[in-house]
């Protein structure tokens, strides 16, 4: 029997054009107030920004832009001539080949400095997640006019040296359903959250594929998770970039990361001049509900301190 979903309220499909593209984006909060740009994940719509977490910093004082990147959800996808073989890519990285990819995190950064141009905003509070922290990290550098203050949420520096996901998280990760049916396709998802989320924070079942199917219905683009992907492998260590960054940095990260450990968080903070990490204890690769009440007064700290 097919999950029943509720009827859930999704972002109205507004649409800006970015870097030559057509990206879906949506904002909260007073078109005169202090800009804050959300920039998510691999393979992740602009929808995974908790609802509560936008209204939040919106209701502190912030427009809060939030949209989704290229190759996901309702903006523009990149097709390619061969698919992309992330296992041959990354061996290929590994051994200091060059590699050839659809795009590159810094067109990725383009498309985020290209939302700001769209809505006429010289610069805004740059705060990404994951890829979306790396994708900031390089807006920071080498856009650093753009750029008011950093935080780079669950991310990393690509420095080697750091441990990488864990063996279940990257296999995971890097197995597919069994067949593209919904009740499928669902599965493998939770599977997937199971073992990334945060072990302290745990939504119910229920929440989680209600959450899970609300994506899967907005839009489903496989190749879209492979190109980014294949972005992120190409773009290698960011340790000598990340030295760059003039913006105040807030580096937030879990403890309990099980795809980008803390460490990543750690090295991360260490490479930029003078920011400030905060930890938090249960958390893994995921934006638990219950924390958002902390990440909200968090970031707001920062931005108000700098």
């Amino acid at each position: 029997m097919a999950p029943v979903i509720e009827t859930l309220p999704l972002p109205p499909e507004q649409y800006l054009t970015a870097n030559g593209l057509r990206l879906a984006y949506e904002e909260f909060g007073a078109s005169n107030a202090e800009p804050i740009l959300l920039i998510m994940g691999l393979g992740t719509q602009m929808i995974a920004w908790p609802d509560e977490f936008c209204q939040g910093l919106a209701d502190l004082g912030y427009r809060v832009i939030r949209f989704d990147n290229r190759d996901i959800g309702l903006s523009d996808k990149i097709e390619v001539a061969d698919p992309i073989s992330i296992v041959s890519l990354a061996l290929r990285a590994r051994l200091g080949l060059s590699v050839k990819v659809p795009y590159t995190l810094h067109d990725m950064a383009q498309d985020s400095v290209g939302v700001l141009e769209a809505l006429h905003l010289d610069s805004a509070h740059i705060v990404g997640a994951s890829m979306g922290g790396m994708i900031g990290q390089i807006i920071a550098a080498r856009h650093s006019d753009r750029v008011r203050t950093l935080t780079s949420i669950m991310s990393t520096s690509g420095n080697p040296r750091l441990p990488g996901a864990r063996w279940r998280a990257t296999r995971q990760l890097l197995s597919r359903p069994k067949n593209a049916s919904e009740e499928q396709l669902l599965t493998h998802a939770l599977r997937t959250w199971s073992i990334i989320g945060s072990p302290d924070f745990r939504p119910s079942e229920h929440d989680l594929r209600q959450r899970l199917l609300r994506s899967m219905r907005r839009s489903m683009y496989a190749p879209g998770y492979r190109h980014q992907l294949a972005a992120i492998i190409e773009n290698g260590d960011r340790r000598a970039l990340l030295s760059e960054i003039q913006a105040a940095t807030l580096v937030l990260h879990g403890r309990e990361d099980v795809l980008i450990p803390v460490e990543g968080g750690i090295d991360t903070a260490n490479c930029i001049a003078q920011a400030e990490l905060t930890i938090y204890e249960g958390m893994g690769h995921d934006l638990p509900r219950e924390l958002v009440p902390r990440f909200i007064r968090r970031i707001d700290t920062h931005i108000r301190s700098n």
